[in-house]
């Protein structure tokens, strides 16, 4: 396979772990240009920096041959931003982000700064991937399934649009059914989320979120996937 240029982002930092592995694994196809949050910034969907100089630093010990990698103090979309129109000296042909460290899924999707750096990637033209795992137990899936899905992914041609999602599922390798493809993001009534109120007594109100899930999804989607112990891969939307 022709190797391509490859630029590598996340929302949990720089320094994240499944960035890291997703690196090295997508060094194996192409030539690999990292360019990431110099911190955690999940939950911040497609927010771009307009109004402030973004700060960054090129990461010289980044640890993988070949590999430049540079940390921004901007968004998941600031990155790509930033690797597309000024780091790289032509365009990517792909954009990967993650490996997310908690599913991109259902509802979830429309927060998620993993998710707002490929819809960046797919407003740019270029076609791109999210890749997020559930939990510890995903590892094992991610050793066995990584390489194989990067290069699936990569002989996907863009379409207008659109990005691809890939979540692998909280379970051991023998528990996996394998790859459910082309899923649907659940449309289920995903979100049961509350709020506490407390007043400080000076007209001062602070409210905090309980985060709850109703763990129930439809055939066919990501959700379902995920609940039966699928690694679920599908399309996201920008445009229809």
């Amino acid at each position: 396979m022709e190797r391509r240029r490859i630029l590598i982002t996340n929302d949990d930092g720089i320094s994240s772990p499944g960035l890291f592995k997703l690196a090295k694994a997508a060094s194996v196809f192409g030539d690999v240009t990292v360019v990431a949050p110099d911190g955690e910034r999940s939950g911040i969907s497609h927010c771009f920096t307009y109004k402030n100089p973004i700060k960054g630093r090129k990461v010289d010990d980044y640890g993988l041959p070949g590999v430049e990698a540079y940390a921004l103090d901007g968004t998941p979309a600031d990155c790509v931003r930033i690797g597309v129109l000024k780091i790289m000296d032509r365009k990517p042909d792909f954009v990967f982000a993650g490996i997310n460290a908690g599913y991109n899924i259902a509802s979830d999707i429309q927060y998620s700064g993993t998710i707002g750096a490929v819809m960046e990637a797919s407003f740019q033209g270029i076609a791109a991937t999210a890749f997020s795992k559930g939990g510890k137990k995903s590892d094992e899936l991610i050793d066995r399934y990584l390489e194989k899905l990067i290069e699936e992914q990569l002989n996907i041609p863009y379409v207008k649009g659109c990005a691809r999602n890939i979540n692998f599922p909280d379970c051991s390798l023998e528990e996996c059914r394998g790859i459910l493809r082309d899923v649907k993001v659940s449309d289920d009534d995903f979100y049961r989320d509350e709020y506490s109120l407390e007043e400080d007594g000076e007209g001062g109100l602070s409210f905090m979120v309980s985060q709850k899930r109703n763990w129930k999804g439809t055939e066919g989607t990501d959700l379902y996937a995920i609940l039966n112990d699928y690694i679920s891969e599908g399309p996201v939307y920008n445009i229809r």
